[in-house]
């Protein structure tokens, strides 16, 4: 056929990575640690990264591995003097400077 063209598919493959590898990931990467058992936890009860399943094999990918430990960090700081600026009481969640109450649990 004169003319035609193949189409090229311009996906790129995304590894994925199995609970342990993505705990190994998450520490080699970020510096912390997190036990697969803890990341199986997080995926019954909620407040993991994302992750998807082929069958029921739980699988992460590297992109939500990253966007999940960068919402875990606090704002910059350059002294602990600063979290005085939130109320007595609160503890700061993740990177949006949100607070939740300290429930003393």
């Amino acid at each position: 056929m004169a003319g035609h063209r193949t189409k090229v598919s311009t996906m790129t493959a995304c590894k994925r990575l199995r609970r342990k590898a993505a705990s190994q990931y998450l520490r080699e990467t970020h510096g912390l640690e997190r036990a697969p058992s803890t990341l199986a936890k997080l995926a019954v009860i909620g407040g993991g990264p994302i992750f998807r399943r082929a069958g029921r094999i739980p699988l992460y990918s590297p992109e939500d591995l990253d966007a999940w430990a960068e919402s875990l960090l606090s704002a910059p700081m350059r002294s602990t003097a600063e979290l005085a600026s939130i109320k007595p009481g609160m503890i700061g969640h993740g990177g949006d400077n949100r607070a939740i109450p300290n429930t003393g649990a």
